[in-house]
């Protein structure tokens, strides 16, 4: 197959939907699929495959939108269907511009379009404090429904979750994929020795961008009210806009914060060496750091936030805490330390329960969507694809 992917926010691989997006470009690559490439990454420009398009300004909020690390895409269309021409499916990876164009241009090619829910309505009104008003959070999912996802021919969640959320907010069933972003195998339990620094330390880890949606300070808070805080090394793995709000929050703790972002094979050795892995986030649609960590066979301390989806890989009641409350988190925390060998009996069923997440299976399930999609959503089948895909649900 010949796949485009529009891409109205690519950038560097440093946080969840850009990771994910290039995850399925190499993979479709990888599958022997020809692929190209829409973004607005001048970086990119005369690379194979890469149409790179202009981006937006926002006038006095561009630095603000530049520190949250976001460059989004102005829609082209002499460049976009130079890239769309020719595709036997289109995939989107956000809602914005380019992405509601290209289903216009694509369509009128007789091409199909699928396209991923990345972002939950809560990543957006977290930012104006305004997370917890249902009206708003229900306003922001149809207007995106109404502006792409009404459109494209498949959707694509990486949780039933986020399935379950927008089609109920929206109040329409879409012809969905549940896939989930797929944890790569190379994430698993290895015997690392930890660094001579915290050779004597208790290493609690959090991997996730450093922004208001995934509550540090609880996680903080947390472990200065364990009895173990003296003995406790926090590692956060990630970069964002409150990286300084995070270390002002981070100064009272026994021992000083690790904060910085870390590559792939970084990552995979943390993981090994740490002995606790806790998400606090309060919005998270999939939360692949914390399928990471549990796919090494590292115990988790999550989040039962309604709005993340993280609350239902909790295998036990102590592998769960109270969002937002840092004592029912010191609680928890100190449990999995006073039970050595619970930990290790939990640590044996996470392993067993993150082959679910497998990335190769994720990444057939996500060609399946493409060549499902390309072969039955030419506009003169498409009565044919809605009859096979009842029958499926069937």
């Amino acid at each position: 197959m010949l796949i485009t992917f529009v891409c109205d926010v690519l950038g560097k691989e440093n946080n969840g939907t850009t990771i994910a997006t290039m995850n399925v470009i190499r993979a479709m690559q990888q599958k022997g699929h020809t692929v190209r490439i829409v973004c607005p990454d001048e970086d990119k420009a005369g690379l194979t495959g890469y149409f790179v398009l202009p981006r937006i300004h926002f006038g006095i909020f561009d630095n603000y939108v530049h520190h949250n690390g976001v460059t989004l895409a102005k829609k082209d269309i002499e460049i976009l269907t130079e890239a769309i021409k020719g595709a036997d499916v289109v995939h989107c990876n956000l809602c914005g511009s380019a992405s509601v164009a290209a289903v216009e241009i694509a369509h009128k090619m007789g091409i199909p379009v699928t396209a991923s829910l990345h972002s939950q309505a809560e990543n957006f009104t977290s930012h104006v404090k305004m997370q917890n008003w249902e009206f708003a959070n229900k306003t922001i999912y149809k207007v995106i429904y109404n502006r792409l996802f009404s459109k494209v021919d498949a959707v694509h969640y990486p949780t039933q979750f986020i399935r379950d959320d927008f089609e109920e907010r929206v109040g329409v069933r879409t012809n969905g994929y549940v896939i989930s972003n797929g944890v790569r195998s190379d994430f698993r339990k290895v015997e690392v020795q930890k660094p001579e620094k915290y050779r004597d330390k208790l290493v609690i880890l959090y991997s996730a961008r450093l922004g208001p949606e995934k509550d540090h300070k609880t996680l903080i808070n947390g472990i200065k009210r364990s009895k173990y805080r003296n003995k406790i090394q926090l590692i956060l793995c990630g970069t964002g806009p409150l990286k300084k709000k995070v270390r002002k929050w981070a100064k009272g703790l026994a021992n000083p914060v690790d904060i910085g972002f870390h590559s792939h094979e970084e990552m995979i050795q943390i993981i090994n060496y740490s002995d606790l892995y806790v998400h606090s986030s309060v919005i998270d649609l999939e939360a692949i750091s914390a399928l990471e960590a549990i796919a090494c066979g590292l115990t988790p301390v999550l989040s039962d936030s309604k709005q993340a989806a993280i609350r239902y890989f909790a295998l036990e009641p102590n592998n769960l805490f109270k969002h937002k409350n840092p004592r029912d988190l010191a609680k928890k925390i100190d449990y999995w330390i006073e039970h050595p060998e619970e930990k290790k009996a939990n640590s044996k069923k996470y392993l067993g329960f993150s082959r679910r997440f497998d990335f190769d299976l994720a990444m057939d399930s996500m060609e399946k969507m493409f060549s499902d999609t390309a072969k039955y959503f030419h506009y003169d089948n498409t009565e044919n694809f809605m009859e096979t895909v009842l029958d499926e649900e069937k």
